[in-house]
């Protein structure tokens, strides 16, 4: 990207909410929906506050919000003249979503495309995140109007590409990547989630989905390997239930070192 180019992004960079001050705004995508990227963003975001970090995840997935169940939090969101507040976790994890400001969770999103992306600006705008060190931006699935106008509006300082093992795995990976690319916005690397499982009675690790191919993808694009997910079925009823600020997941270290060495 040129200089006339970061220019021409300036004029779609969206006004921060003046009550908060964030350090740092990532973005979890993928290339495709299924990879689990809510589990990745939340387990980051988890690993991040048990670190001492003030970690926020705005929820981008406006039609299929699934964070605050995740986390047994429910709306409506309190409001006042000055913007909409955040939501807060028993970790301290704060979170925004749609599903905290309609009047009832299961209540459908239809909404054009346009519409959309502008809800997610406004999570930017009008939402009073107070001091928050990391910004976590769920993303929803492939390359569309919500990516769009994340990279556009808000100062995103890098992506994490979520992925799974299976043959597609490449094209994902490199949908994400060149997107990024071209909005020119660093990578900091790719999570492999489902990644294994570890048989109940033995330990070893089965591999449902076949082999992992992510180490030689990730080499192929010059890109780190952050972390190796394992199903879990844990995660998933912590999650169900509403606990899932109870999870610390290990397999995700090198990513939270990843984000405390950005600059």
């Amino acid at each position: 990207m040129d200089e006339q180019q970061k220019k021409d992004m300036e004029q779609f960079r969206a006004e921060e909410n003046p009550y908060s001050n964030i350090g740092h705004v990532i973005g979890v995508v993928s290339g495709k929906g299924g990879v689990g990227k809510s589990l990745v963003t939340a387990s980051l975001a988890n690993s991040l506050a048990v670190q001492g970090f003030e970690v926020g995840i705005l929820d981008g997935d406006i039609t299929g919000p699934s964070i605050p169940r995740m986390y047994g939090l429910t709306g409506p969101a309190d409001s006042d003249d000055n913007g909409i507040y955040p939501l807060q976790a028993v970790n301290g994890v704060r979170v925004m979503s749609t599903n905290l400001l309609l009047p009832n969770e299961e209540e459908p999103v239809i909404w054009r495309g346009p519409v959309i992306g502008n809800m997610v600006k406004q999570f930017w705008t009008d939402v009073i995140w107070g001091q928050v060190d990391y910004l976590l931006v769920d993303m929803p699935p492939g390359t569309g109007d919500v990516p769009l106008t994340v990279f556009q509006s808000l100062p995103v300082d890098g992506v994490v590409i979520v992925t799974s093992p299976q043959d597609l795995v490449k094209m994902i990976v490199a949908k994400a990547l060149h997107m990024a690319e071209m909005m020119d916005i660093p990578v900091l690397g790719i999570v492999e989630n489902y990644s294994f499982m570890r048989c109940p009675h033995c330990g070893e690790e089965l591999y449902p989905f076949g082999k992992s191919h992510l180490d030689e993808v990730a080499a192929s694009f010059g890109l780190p390997v952050l972390g190796r997910i394992p199903m879990d079925p844990d995660y998933a009823a912590a999650a169900d239930e509403g606990r899932f600020a109870e999870v610390v997941n290990e397999a995700l270290d090198d990513a939270a070192v990843a984000l405390r060495n950005l600059k």
